[in-house]
């Protein structure tokens, strides 16, 4: 971990888009256009923890639901 990742004390939150894809935002900022507040929030370690945890599949949910409706064709 880099020198400055380490003195690192912002505090984000944990935001995800509408394809269900996952990322972190500082929480002082307004949560960006096309995204929502997911509801964890905390230093940047304790977020990408949280992730890693949640987003267990890493396909668009638009992709997960085509390939859904492909597997029910056959």
């Amino acid at each position: 971990m880099a020198a400055d990742e380490r003195d690192d004390e912002t505090i984000y939150k944990v935001v995800v888009n509408h394809e269900e894809q996952y990322s972190i935002w500082p929480a002082f900022r307004d949560v960006p256009s096309g995204w929502r507040d997911a509801g964890k929030e905390g230093l940047k370690k304790d977020c990408l923890a949280y992730i890693e945890e949640v987003w267990t599949d890493m396909r668009p949910l638009s992709l997960r639901r085509q390939m859904e409706r492909s597997e029910g064709e056959t």
